[in-house]
């Protein structure tokens, strides 16, 4: 599953290049921090993203976090500290601008997470791969800068669970 993942980056890449070559003022992107959801842990994430409106309506978005804050989880006697490593994610993006100042989104896409625990001087990591789903909006300030805020669900494949991320941060247009 990660060769469909790293073959829809590239394709999303290629796709996308041209394009920016041509109106790099349809480029964006974001900082958030992100607070995930999953089986009993919430965990914290600086997230980035870097996107390309084709049109109006429609845009491809890359995504990448790293964890920042931990939380541990109590099964039975044993604690143990579980800490979101990274996670890298490409979503398809469609856009419902409500105002020129205002828009509504909706995203579906595929991605990665990495998560480490330890528990007694013993750790463990394991990845997992998900289809993901979310809507968001986008408020801009000016013609350039605002406040994005969006949930994104992870469906992990293979009977993985899922993950709940809610992120709010810093959007800007190049």
């Amino acid at each position: 599953m990660r060769n469909v993942f790293l073959y829809t980056v590239t394709a999303a890449a290629l796709l996308a290049a041209p394009a920016m070559a041509q109106d790099p003022s349809n480029v964006y992107g974001s900082v958030s921090y992100s607070q995930v959801e999953a089986d009993g842990v919430d965990l914290g994430a600086v997230t980035g993203r870097l996107g390309y409106k084709i049109n109006p309506n429609f845009a491809v978005e890359g995504e990448a976090s790293f964890g920042v804050a931990d939380d541990d989880l109590t099964i039975g006697a044993v604690t143990a500290n579980v800490e979101h490593e990274y996670d890298a994610a490409v979503y398809a993006v469609g856009i419902l601008p409500v105002t020129p100042n205002f828009e509504l989104f909706g995203r579906l896409g595929y991605g990665t997470t990495e998560i480490e625990a330890s528990a007694a001087g013993v750790s463990a990591s394991d990845s997992g791969e998900s289809w993901n789903y979310g809507v968001g909006a986008n408020y801009f300030i000016d013609d350039r800068n605002g406040i994005r805020a969006d949930w994104t669900r992870r469906d992990f494949t293979n009977d993985g669970g899922e993950a709940d991320v809610w992120s709010l941060g810093y959007v800007r247009k190049f």
